[in-house]
């Protein structure tokens, strides 16, 4: 067959035939709030993304200057990449209006066979994700501090992500303040 009789044909069975190599990807739970009270703690939560990509949180860590500290824990498998939308952690009111933006304390990497000690510190939220070769997965460990006193309801929403040139949606994590256990947690 000539050439110019197969790049029409090329051209319409290709692009079908990498939509066929991608993930199935159905975002779920992408507001971890199951009622309008958010009434339940929970000890974290765990948010899973294409190619074995996921995010997950505990509850906060309120800080001797009022100040609150969050961490976000993504895990990257060997050969993944994950490119941020933006660099911004934002507060929210429920459903609401930007309260605050969290500022970076650290972040870090390592892989997850190597000792906790063994890490590189970044000094701003990078560009992506990228797994490294030395381990079956790489932790990237983010700590985030908001220094506004919060409500005793609000939200966090961490960046999205492209991948595989894909965008994705990230979840919205919930909190709100527990009197009985006298500090804000995560809220389902």
């Amino acid at each position: 067959m000539r050439l110019r009789h197969v790049m029409p044909v090329m051209s319409v069975v290709l692009p079908l035939l990498l939509t066929g190599c991608g993930d199935s990807f159905t975002p779920v739970d992408l507001y971890m709030a199951k009622t309008a009270e958010c009434r339940d703690w929970q000890e974290g939560s765990r948010y899973n993304l294409p190619r074995g990509i996921s995010v997950s949180t505990s509850p906060p860590q309120v800080q001797t200057d009022g100040s609150t500290e969050f961490t976000f824990v993504y895990l990257v498998p060997r050969g993944q990449r994950a490119l941020f939308l933006s660099r911004e952690y934002l507060v929210t009111a429920p459903h609401g209006p930007v309260l605050a933006k969290a500022e970076l304390v650290s972040f870090y990497q390592r892989a997850t066979n190597s000792r906790a000690e063994i890490v590189d510190v970044i000094p701003k939220v990078p560009d992506m994700l990228v797994a490294g070769a030395t381990g079956d997965e790489t932790i990237w460990r983010v700590r985030l501090r908001v220094k506004e006193k919060l409500p005793e309801r609000f939200d966090v929403q961490p960046p999205a992500f492209e991948i595989a040139l894909s965008k994705y949606p990230m979840r919205t994590f919930t909190y709100r303040y527990f009197a009985e256990r006298k500090m804000p947690g995560l809220c389902s």
